[in-house]
C-alpha cells in the first residue's frame, strides 16, 4: 500500500471526504454516487439490527440518521493508504455524545470495484459503550 498525506485525491481520499460530509453533516449524496449497486458495509454498533453485515444506499442513509442522532462528530484523517483494490484511512473521531465528549481513533477500509467504493468496514479503538442508553 501506499502512503499518502495529503497528495492528489485518490479514490480513497475522495471516498473518506465523502463519508465525512455524511457524518459530520448529514449530506450523503456525494457517497451514494460512488457506491457501486451490490453496496455493503460492517460497523462495530453494539446495537441489535447493526451488528452484522448491512447492505445497501437506503440503510446507509439510516446509519447516517441514526449516528448523526446521537454524535455530531468531526473526522479528522491521520493516514490514508491505497492499494489497487483498497483504500484504508486511520482517522480521529471527536464530538458530544450522549451529553458526554467523545474521542476515539477508527479505521475505516473501502473496497473498490474501478473507482467505486463496494464496501466498507469500520473498526474502531476502543468499545463503543457510549452508545448503549446510560
Amino acid at each position: 500500500m501506499e502512503k499518502s498525506v495529503d497528495s492528489a485525491p485518490s479514490r480513497t481520499r475522495v471516498a473518506f471526504d465523502a463519508f465525512r460530509q455524511a457524518l459530520e453533516r448529514g449530506h450523503t449524496d456525494d457517497f451514494l454516487k460512488i457506491v457501486t449497486e451490490d453496496f455493503h458495509f460492517f460497523v462495530p454498533l453494539p446495537l441489535e439490527g447493526w451488528n452484522h453485515k448491512q447492505q445497501g444506499k437506503v440503510r446507509f442513509e439510516e446509519l447516517i440518521k441514526f449516528e448523526r442522532s446521537l454524535f455530531q462528530m468531526q473526522l479528522i484523517p491521520l493516514v490514508v493508504l491505497e492499494n489497487e483494490n483498497n483504500g484504508m484511512v486511520v482517522f480521529h473521531a471527536e464530538g458530544p455524545l450522549n451529553g458526554r465528549f467523545f474521542s476515539n481513533e477508527l479505521v475505516i477500509v473501502f473496497e473498490f470495484e474501478a473507482e467505486r467504493v463496494r464496501s466498507f468496514r469500520e473498526y474502531v479503538g476502543m468499545p463503543l459503550k457510549n452508545y448503549e442508553t446510560p
